[in-house]
């Protein structure tokens, strides 16, 4: 079951549930796109993978299975997999 994470780990913005603007990698770590595009180049600064658009829970779903509560909030200093990996596709990592 996905987490989804109500903000960007690197700018804060909030990502709520329908949200066209969350991303995440394969472990859930969530970053809004602008961020991904511009500043991370679709590298995961947690993990070295991409990023895929976060997929929406129905909303009669909430109730039962909610958003995360906290927030993770980490702004990137440094991506330690961004020059090794910008220039590979996500799926040959």
């Amino acid at each position: 079951m996905l987490e989804i994470r109500q903000c960007c780990e690197n700018c804060g913005k909030t990502l709520p549930n329908d949200s066209n603007e969350a991303m995440i990698c394969s472990y859930e770590c969530t970053f809004c796109v602008q961020c991904v595009e511009n500043i991370l180049e679709n590298v995961c600064p947690n993990c070295g993978g991409g990023f895929e658009k976060r997929p929406t829970r129905p909303n009669a779903q909430l109730g039962k299975y909610p958003m995360r509560n906290d927030n993770v909030f980490q702004p990137v200093e440094f991506n330690k997999f961004l020059e090794s990996n910008k220039s590979i596709d996500p799926r040959k990592r």
